[in-house]
């Protein structure tokens, strides 16, 4: 009897580069994500009990992981756009994360603080007023208001790590982008909550292998919602633009009395 012959796995180079491509940008943004937090990995050793030392901590949240986040969305839009394999291993290395976190530092620390300082106010009011009379009227709200406030925050980080101008309209776009887009906040949110669960459980493997992935899936659905939401202002602007042609070629119109 002939022996059975086993499948080969046949995969052509290019996907194989392709495989590893990712694989290394990955590992890149958990290095990256891990030395620039460090401080803040340090600090979260040395107590159990964050909330009890809400300035450092509101300081550590605000200056390190909004520049950092930042640098991995920029890092992989860069990446993204190698087609060659020369092109993509140049753009593939740390120093584009570095030098992504240097260039993006002041802008994502200024978006940042807006939306951490809006979450610390709104977890110190569910803290302080759950049990006064005020709580079932204000909690609820508190936590709506922190909750838009982490989904909104890697959408502004987005919008800064692809170019964008750091301007009022920003923080009302990004939270536009979360109430409009809820199922793509939730999924951020969900897969944020169990990444960080799960590096608490097992910090070295999970920063090892988690946040590359996590802030991947995260980017692109964060692309998704400004796009979207770049098309209907577009689409609202050229319906205004077309409205306002009509009355200037229309001109004033005459109103007849009525008998």
């Amino acid at each position: 009897m002939e022996a059975r012959r086993r499948p080969r796995l046949n995969v052509a180079y290019g996907s194989w580069e392709l495989i590893w491509s990712h694989v290394h940008r990955v590992l890149v943004v958990n290095l990256g994500m891990a030395v620039a937090n460090l401080p803040l990995f340090a600090a979260l050793q040395l107590t159990h009990q964050p909330w009890r030392h809400p300035l450092l901590f509101g300081l550590l949240l605000m200056v390190l992981p909004g520049p950092s986040i930042a640098a991995a969305f920029a890092y992989l839009g860069s990446s993204s756009l190698g087609t060659s394999s020369e092109v993509a291993d140049e753009q593939a290395s740390v120093r584009l994360f570095v030098s992504a976190c240097r260039r993006l530092f002041r802008r994502a620390v200024l978006v940042s603080a807006p939306f951490v300082l809006l979450v610390i106010a709104a977890v110190a009011d569910v803290v302080t007023l759950r049990t006064s009379a005020l709580g079932a009227a204000v909690v609820p709200m508190a936590v709506v208001v922190a909750v838009v406030a982490v989904a909104a925050w890697p959408v502004a980080l987005a919008r800064v790590a692809g170019g964008g101008p750091v301007e009022r309209r920003l923080f009302l776009l990004a939270p536009y982008a979360v109430v409009r887009h809820g199922l793509l906040a939730l999924m951020n949110l969900v897969l944020g909550a169990v990444a960080l669960l799960l590096v608490n459980q097992a910090p070295l493997l999970g920063l090892a292998v988690l946040p590359g992935c996590a802030l991947f899936v995260v980017w692109r659905n964060c692309q998704v919602m400004a796009t979207m939401d770049d098309r209907a202002q577009s689409g609202s602007s050229v319906v205004r633009e077309g409205r306002r042609d009509v009355a200037d070629t229309l001109g004033p119109v005459a109103v007849r009395p009525t008998v």
